[in-house]
């Protein structure tokens, strides 16, 4: 293991942070269990003093066929997975192509999109060394209970990529804002829309220094250029406060504060 300098002004999604030191965690390194687990900061807002924090380095993006299954590194990006898929005409992961980041990422939040989510085609993990089937791990809509660190996991594969699925997918991306986020704030309550109520209250466009909530989706958290940690906290208790006093409903962040 060794430290590396990132600036999550840079790495980040959100383009929010500052530099800060990360443990990169090798191959057959023991994984501190004192340390934040940092992926491709995706979903990620990082304040000006984050926890301890790690990374898996690039010993963890692999991918390979053994027998019927794809062994894939948690530190695989998404965009390297649906490119190996396509190319060898693997069918299930096309959803991945909307969703930006790691697989780690991926499995710890069971991320998605529509009907689509990782657990649904999902055989096992490799958790703090141990092999751990899906269906013994408790997940649900955009959370996955790990009970550790995810080094790899295990698809069963299947023939046929489906090319007209993945250019549907990315035409969702249509009604996203280009500016940097960390994509959708808040998770969506049941039978609702995170972003519906956010435009509810009045608050789609509203602006705090350069955070604001998207005039394109009001969902997601865009940096208009020198946004910053505190000005995008405040719209997120904002949002959470206003839509709690006018709908009763608790919302959740999808995005992780640090």
């Amino acid at each position: 293991m060794f430290f590396k300098t990132i600036d999550f002004s840079k790495y980040s999604s959100i383009k929010i942070g500052q530099p800060a030191e990360v443990l990169m965690i090798e191959k057959d390194d023991e994984i501190p269990t004192d340390r934040y687990l940092v992926g491709g900061a995706n979903n990620l807002l990082v304040s000006a003093t984050p926890p301890p924090l790690m990374m898996l380095s690039k010993d963890f993006a692999t991918i390979e066929e053994k027998d019927d299954m794809l062994i894939i590194g948690a530190a695989m990006p998404t965009g390297r997975i649906v490119s190996y898929t396509k190319k060898h005409d693997i069918t299930g992961f096309e959803f991945c192509s909307k969703l930006p980041g790691t697989l780690g990422g991926m499995l710890a939040m069971n991320a998605g999109v529509k009907e689509y989510e990782i657990f649904n085609i999902l055989h096992s993990i490799k958790i703090n060394g141990e092999w751990i089937l899906a269906q013994d791990i408790e997940h649900g809509y955009r959370f996955a209970k790990l009970s550790g660190i995810a080094t790899y996991a295990q698809f069963k594969i299947k023939k046929g990529f489906e090319q007209t699925l993945l250019d549907a997918l990315l035409n969702l991306r249509s009604n996203q804002p280009h500016n940097p986020s960390a994509g959708s704030a808040f998770k969506n309550p049941k039978n609702d829309y995170a972003g519906r109520l956010i435009e509810a209250v009045g608050l789609k466009g509203e602006r705090k220094g350069d955070m604001q909530w998207s005039n394109i989706h009001a969902n997601f958290l865009v940096n208009l250029g020198e946004g910053t940690f505190k000005d995008a906290k405040y719209l997120i208790d904002l949002a959470k406060e206003e839509i709690l006093k006018e709908f009763k409903i608790e919302l959740k962040e999808e995005i992780k504060l640090l």
